[in-house]
């Protein structure tokens, strides 16, 4: 794997980090939360990547 893939996958892990931080925040204050895929990114090259929406649910 050569620098720009590593770099972008650097990267999408800090995002995920910063994403499940959120989703914790998120349900220490009150909601349920799951991510759902409700789509998938597909390269022409045969690559594909999951997308992700969030589903909140309040609870009573």
């Amino acid at each position: 794997m050569n620098d720009e893939p590593k770099m972008t996958l650097r990267m999408l892990a800090n995002d995920l980090y910063r994403l499940n931080a959120s989703v914790v925040k998120a349900v220490d204050s009150g909601p349920s939360v799951e991510l759902q895929r409700p789509a998938r990114h597909h390269h022409e090259d045969g690559f594909w990547g999951d997308l992700l929406t969030p589903i909140v649910v309040k609870q009573r």
